[in-house]
């Protein structure tokens, strides 16, 4: 037999289950107050389903959000544990004969389903057949139509369980990732602050070396002065040159002693240009906090809302 996508028959089907998600929505926006984007339900309707160009009984079940190839793949597997028969696929349409699915029917039974999507719905359309030409339906045994859909009902709501905990998952993922990035914003504005206290203690300790070289330079001119006057009443020879050369000596180490002052000197300027610089980081980097705080409060919204949405499937 050979599938017709949307037949008549098939958007008949479609209309008949949205007007009953309709009114299902409806109801629960009387009786609860609900805003406008009040959780899809999950609904199971007793309705003729289209296969291979022919009416059957069937269940048709609305699975709200969900990714068709992931639960096409799940409904494959489910349909097929515990039992060597294999799923057939044709058209879109599959068939699985002596399914054995305890929570139906005792007995193994052949089971026809397919998978239609409209909008955010994912329609799940079964047929069940118990025995030859013997399908679910009232006709032929309430009993086996409430089994059916207990078991449709599990089946669907698991796949909106798995999909809701995974957008609960994702969005946990983006508050964690938000708070990791505060965290590290916190660790590197406690570094700034003690590489500003630790370059303060540096230039404290700095001014404080230029201060004693200062006075060794102070020390080195007054001797230099009182060897120059010495030498002014010495006569040529030997003992001049000596004085001399020990003057020399003493502009020498005043010379080193200057040189070291103005790396000091340097050296405390430098302190003071990266305390700016790292102070202005923690300007940025508390405005960065607040910013990345108000994201964090917002993301927090998001993750309750989808933890309620959660909660809220779990319930159905």
């Amino acid at each position: 037999m050979e599938l017709h996508n949307f037949t008549e028959l098939n958007k008949i089907l479609i209309k008949r289950v949205m007007k009953t998600i309709k009114s299902f929505v409806l109801l629960a926006l009387l009786f609860t107050g609900a805003v406008l984007n009040a959780q899809k339900p999950i609904t199971i309707t007793e309705d003729s389903v289209l296969f291979k160009g022919t009416s059957y009984p069937g269940l048709v079940v609305t699975i709200p959000e969900v990714n068709y190839e992931t639960v096409q793949k799940n409904w494959m597997k489910e349909l097929q544990s515990g039992t060597k028969s294999k799923v057939v696929t044709e058209n879109q349409e599959m068939t699985i004969f002596g399914a054995n699915i305890k929570d139906i029917s005792p007995n193994p039974v052949n089971i026809y389903s397919k998978f239609t999507s409209h909008d955010s719905l994912l329609l799940l359309i079964v047929t069940i057949e118990l025995e030859k030409d013997k399908y679910i339906e009232k006709a032929n045994g309430e009993n086996e139509v409430t089994h059916a859909k207990t078991f449709l009902k599990k089946f669907a709501k698991d796949q909106y369980v798995d999909r809701v905990e995974d957008e609960v998952k994702s969005e946990n993922k983006i508050l964690k990732d938000l708070e990791s990035e505060l965290e590290s914003l916190k660790n590197k504005k406690l570094h700034l602050q003690k590489s500003i206290q630790s370059n303060r203690t540096d230039s404290i300790q700095a001014t404080d070396n230029i201060k004693i070289l200062n006075d060794q330079i102070a020390g080195l001119s007054q001797e230099i002065m009182d060897q120059n006057k010495q030498l002014i009443s010495i006569q040529p020879g030997a003992v001049k040159d000596e004085k001399t050369d020990y003057i020399k000596t003493i502009e020498k180490k005043k010379k080193k002693i200057y040189n070291e002052v103005e790396s000091l000197e340097n050296k405390i300027s430098k302190l003071h240009s990266e305390n700016e610089q790292f102070s202005d980081e923690i300007v940025k980097n508390e405005s960065d906090q607040e910013t990345l705080k108000g994201k964090i409060t917002q993301q927090q919204l998001v993750v309750q809302k989808f933890e309620e949405k959660l909660k809220t499937v779990k319930g159905f």
